[in-house]
């Protein structure tokens, strides 16, 4: 460019050095968008530079998740504590039966006292449909290896069970005879709960066991 065409006045860098160049040259104004890219370009950087650490540290978990805001998913099993929970439908399970929460009998048929010295009174509730029963079932004690007296009666009988006291089968003991009485009820096929110690057979004056007869004995 001819000095002719140099636009701006003479100044320092206008002086000729050894080789006939000049110090330095004017150049144009510089835009604003050419001064401010650059720290655009850093604050980008930094940002991906951030999100890659915290991703990192996170172990690549969803961030919503490592802060805690994700909820918990049901679960369809029971924890480890042994509490029980309920199934996706929300429906109880249903509780399930276990040997150790049937009605178990009170003694061991094993240590019964089938002597002489055990005297057992059978009773009679069931009317006349049951003419008879109290004898039959005496007699099949008997055959099942009971020495003792055994006294065919009706219910109502002095010193003996009230008529109507129970409504089904049922032998009462008194004392210290629940293994003896066991063994009568099982010979006769009476259900462990209605096999009960009772007060009133305690003070009777010579019966140890009572046999309330209500329907004819399953057995014996």
């Amino acid at each position: 460019m001819t000095k002719s065409g140099y636009p701006y006045p003479p100044d320092e860098f206008d002086v000729a050095v050894p080789g006939g160049a000049p110090v330095g040259v004017h150049r144009a104004p510089r835009s604003g968008w050419s001064s401010a890219w650059p720290f655009l370009l850093v604050a980008v950087v930094c940002a991906a530079v951030a999100w890659g650490g915290i991703n990192l540290l996170s172990g690549g978990d969803d961030p919503a998740e490592a802060s805690g805001d994700a909820s918990p998913s049901v679960s369809a099993s029971a924890s480890a504590s042994g509490e029980p929970s309920g199934d996706a439908s929300g429906e109880a399970p249903a509780p399930s039966s276990s040997p150790s929460a049937e009605a178990q009998y009170p003694g061991d048929p094993a240590h019964a006292n089938k002597s002489a010295e055990t005297i057992i009174g059978v009773y009679n509730n069931g009317g006349d449909g049951m003419s008879g029963m109290a004898g039959t079932v005496a007699t099949n004690l008997a055959a099942a290896g009971f020495e003792g007296e055994i006294h065919p009666l009706d219910t109502g009988a002095e010193s003996g069970p009230a008529r109507d006291s129970v409504t089904e089968n049922t032998v009462l003991y008194g004392g210290d005879r629940a293994d003896t009485a066991t063994a009568v009820a099982q010979a006769l096929g009476v259900k462990p709960a209605n096999v009960q110690a009772s007060d009133e057979v305690a003070a009777h004056p010579s019966e140890g066991i009572w046999v309330i007869l209500v329907t004819p004995p399953t057995s014996g």
